[in-house]
């Protein structure tokens, strides 16, 4: 088992040197690391390729393949994140709350680093160069742990960061790997609260669980996302096609994609035959109620837990709702509070949905696929969180800082 006390000790101690980084240093460093992953991307592609052998020879679900590929795009892409956190305002120092007390003093609160993160995720290799974007910026070492599908290329990015960062000064250990990927090593990861000030999973519900029921680091929950889209009994049919198609098959193994449909039973039996026969381009499998059956042959009848399920694949439940009351209703029960959204053209019923949905992101005539940092503008994302304590919804650069009181006098006392 690998000394994860000894990374821990390592990442404290990069930690003080990173938080009174300049906003100049880390806005060149992040550039400087783009384009070495850009430079390295060759060697970056050939150790992808051993991890997608091994996960073809597993039998990886196509929807995890998805996340663990790599590819000229998504280097780009990863450099592009960097690029951006570059040229974000720079959250640390930030003083949020000046007052001045009866007594004279003045009592404000500074954005102030998080100091050391822990990472845990599965498949998706881009996370990693997120993850150390996201924290170098708000001045916090990060170690990773990821899964042993990505161990190939996680390496592989890993070790380009750290070059980058030795080659113009700054230490490496700003962003370290734990490479042993056995479920004891991942236990000791959980249990350095001596050393890892905030611990966040991105996984499966498997995953996640398991972070929150044995870390005694505190976690941040980023959840699975069972997402809905409502169709309402006024939408636009072509727009709602449209958006559900983009939701579902624009990439199946993404937290944001739509899993679950949900449409007034009024407009099912002229809409659903529409859908289905766009979704049948991608051959999406529906698992609808009885009057979803009716209304399409094809559908095929819906146990309970397909209401509740993260599919990762091209399948889609379908619930028919006599109103959007029910609509509501059923959303929240078998959300997982990630995105949903309302195809409608009635306000009232677009604004009852916003105020009442219980979700971490809410639309209105759009596809749940933009929940996602990079869309929200924050460069690039930690995660998507469905928790609401710190921080909800993709997690930018202010959910990687916390406050610290700053008091100012001139010889008070108590």
């Amino acid at each position: 088992m690998v000394n994860v006390l000894e990374i821990g000790e390592r990442a404290k101690a990069a930690e003080p040197f990173l938080r009174i980084m300049s906003t100049n240093q880390k806005n060149l460093a992040l550039e400087q690391i783009a384009a070495k992953l850009v430079q390295n991307e060759n060697s970056i592609l050939l150790e992808n390729k051993k991890d997608m052998e091994i996960a073809n020879r597993n039998h990886m679900n196509p929807g995890l393949l998805d996340r663990l590929l790599l590819n000229h795009e998504r280097i780009e892409g990863m450099a592009e994140g960097l690029r951006q956190l570059a040229q974000l305002e720079d959250p640390i120092g930030e003083v949020i709350s000046m007052k001045r007390r009866p007594n004279e003093l003045l009592i404000g609160q500074k954005r102030v680093p998080l100091g050391v993160v822990g990472i845990i995720y599965e498949s998706r290799p881009n996370v990693t160069a997120d993850a150390f974007g996201l924290c170098f910026k708000t001045g916090n070492a990060v170690i990773l742990k990821g899964g042993s599908d990505a161990l190939y290329s996680n390496k592989a990015i890993v070790d380009c960061i750290r070059t980058a960062l030795m080659e113009i000064g700054v230490c490496g250990d700003a962003i370290q790997l734990i490479e042993d990927t056995s479920r004891d090593t991942t236990t000791a990861f959980m249990k350095l609260n001596d050393y890892v000030d905030v611990l966040i999973p991105r996984g499966g519900a498997g995953l996640i669980n398991a972070v929150v029921n044995n870390s005694t680091i505190p976690v941040i929950e980023t959840g699975t996302g069972n997402c809905h889209i409502y169709v309402d009994e006024s939408a636009d049919f072509e727009m709602a096609i449209r958006i559900i198609f983009n939701a579902k098959t624009g990439r199946i193994g993404v937290c944001n994609a739509c899993e679950s449909l949900v449409i007034h039973k009024n407009i099912i039996r002229d809409f659903l035959p529409l859908l289905g026969e766009k979704l049948s381009e991608k051959n999406v499998e529906l698992r609808g109620d009885e009057l979803a059956v009716l209304s399409l042959p094809s559908v095929i009848p819906a146990v309970e837990s397909d209401y509740s399920t993260e599919y990762l694949d091209y399948i889609l439940s379908v619930k028919t709702v006599s109103s959007i009351d029910e609509a509501i209703a059923h959303i929240n029960k078998y959300s997982t509070q990630h995105s949903e959204s309302i195809i409608s053209k009635d306000y009232e019923n677009t604004q009852k949905f916003l105020n009442e949905i219980d979700s971490a992101a809410v639309y209105v005539n759009a596809s749940t696929r933009f929940t996602d940092g990079f869309e929200f503008g924050f460069g690039a994302e930690i995660g998507i969180s469905t928790q609401k304590l710190h921080a909800r919804g993709p997690m930018g650069l202010h959910a990687l800082t916390t406050t610290k009181y700053i008091i100012y006098g001139n010889g008070q006392i108590r």
